[in-house]
């Protein structure tokens, strides 16, 4: 427990070990061995602290302690047969400085100059050539542990790793959202309604002296549950927006496109398949996001959305013409980053390609039933 608060920043370098293991694997196998680190989230403190909970990490720690051993030893043996071999060429020099028949090779003792160079060329040719098999062997052996134990798992372990990070996100998605549906409750709907439950009771005490003033008082808090009422729309709006279950994907989305200020092309398919209601909510948020996103900070022309289905999978395309940019790793609690996590909750994909100065697209692929 001493060194627990040194423990996220001892990552770092144990990491760094890791990756150049990897591309020395990557050299000698002539195939890539893919980093299994998700992308951590939040400020830099949290993002070490997760470092130590990916399983990735603990792969590099298995890894380190199986090539502790292993690292030793086959070298060591590599090591002792040149030694031999060199040691096996050199006998023809020596042999004769030792008494007679002291020395044995291949179970017979050297006692003329004949048996020492014919019988010292073949054990030398023998270990010769375990030499120049060990050698790469132990390379390749070396290099086969890194890409199983650093690599990326596959099958069933690399879908563990997915859905557990995807599980991760989507639980810090949803914190984040109860917070904000509080926030909004607190500082706007309920404030206005204690505004009317105020307004009200004063007008009760005031109305028998000054009914014209109580009557202004019932007016008014008429109004602040008016408006009570629009925010409270607003914040259902945000959770499951209405305009899904009335008009569709489709319609909703031919909704927020002509409500921007920047001019959308929209490409959507002319079908009356309806996604999980789900997915239909997250294809909505994407698209909200991605265009509020471009008309703040793109400074582009015009935009793009596209919508179809392949499949058992929904795809959603946003383009635009600006000034690219975007950081395709953000973490932000809004806009990508919040785009990458409710997508992952639903097993989705999302791929963003910002070059600088040529546009950004979002394209994000979940799935949808048959």
């Amino acid at each position: 427990m001493v060194f627990a608060p040194i423990l996220p920043w001892a990552v770092r370098p144990l990491r760094a070990v890791a990756d150049a293991e990897r591309r020395r694997a990557e050299r000698v196998l002539g195939r890539p061995v893919r980093r299994p680190y998700p992308t951590p989230e939040g400020n830099a403190y949290q993002r070490t602290l997760q470092l130590l909970r990916f399983p990735g990490t603990r792969k590099d720690v298995a890894w380190m302690l199986v090539h502790g051993i292993v690292g030793l030893v086959l070298p060591v043996l590599v090591l002792g047969v040149l030694l031999s071999l060199l040691l096996t060429i050199s006998i023809p020099l020596w042999w004769w400085t030792l008494p007679g028949g002291t020395l044995t090779l291949l179970a017979a003792p050297l006692t003329t100059w004949m048996q020492a160079i014919v019988l010292s060329a073949v054990c030398a040719w023998l270990l010769g050539a375990l030499f120049f098999w060990l050698a790469p062997a132990t390379v390749r052996l070396e290099t086969r542990i890194a890409e199983i134990m650093l690599g990326t798992w596959t099958g069933a372990g690399r879908r563990i790793e997915e859905l557990t990070a995807s599980r991760a996100g989507a639980l810090q998605a949803h914190e984040a959202e109860l917070r904000r549906i509080e926030r909004d409750l607190h500082d706007g709907t309920q404030a206005q309604l204690v505004a009317v439950a105020m307004r009200l009771a004063l007008a009760d005490r005031r109305f028998d002296k000054d009914p014209q003033g109580s009557r202004r008082m019932v007016l008014d808090a008429r109004t602040t549950v008016d408006e009570a009422l629009v925010q409270l729309r607003t914040v259902i709006r945000g959770i499951h927006p209405p305009i899904l279950s009335d008009r569709g994907l489709n319609g909703a989305i031919r909704s927020l496109a002509a409500g921007r200020p920047i001019p959308t092309t929209l490409d959507l398919p002319e079908t009356d398949r309806r996604p999980p209601a789900a997915v239909e909510a997250a294809a909505y948020f994407v698209v909200a996001e991605a265009l509020t996103n471009i008309a703040r900070h793109s400074d582009a022309n015009r935009a793009q959305v596209s919508l179809r289905y392949d499949g058992p999978t929904l795809c959603v395309v946003v383009r635009d013409d600006g000034c690219g940019g975007a950081a395709p790793g953000s973490t932000s609690g809004s806009g990508l980053g919040g785009i990458r996590r409710r997508v992952a909750a639903l097993d989705g994909t999302t791929r963003i390609d910002s070059p600088v100065g040529s546009g950004t697209t979002i394209e994000v692929v979940m799935p949808c039933g048959s």
